[in-house]
């Protein structure tokens, strides 16, 4: 399972949030990403961000990214979008075995 949790956030605060879950989904694969971050996008009613080369890296690295202003082609009415892969804690463990 592949869940994306997407987070609209002003003043380090959740202003919305919502877990985006697909039951087929790889953690790795670039579909579940995209699927998911179109799903959040249409959820919260925000365009889809540009995802720039700190997005690859930051996405990379700790699953997780953010999107700002300037990730936007209108101006956006929050601080920043975040998205962040829920890792199943299970398979997590199992993994490390």
């Amino acid at each position: 399972m592949y869940r994306l949790w997407g987070k609209i956030m002003i003043d380090n605060q959740f202003r919305s949030d919502y877990v985006f879950e697909l039951e087929n989904g790889d953690i790795a694969s670039p579909s579940s990403l995209k699927k998911g971050l179109e799903f959040l996008t249409l959820h919260f009613d925000i365009e889809m961000p540009m995802w720039l080369s700190d997005n690859e890296k930051d996405y990379a690295r700790f699953r997780k990214t953010r999107f700002y202003n300037d990730h936007f082609i209108e101006t956006i009415d929050f601080d920043y979008f975040e998205i962040e892969v829920i890792e199943d804690k299970k398979k997590k463990r199992d993994h490390h075995r």
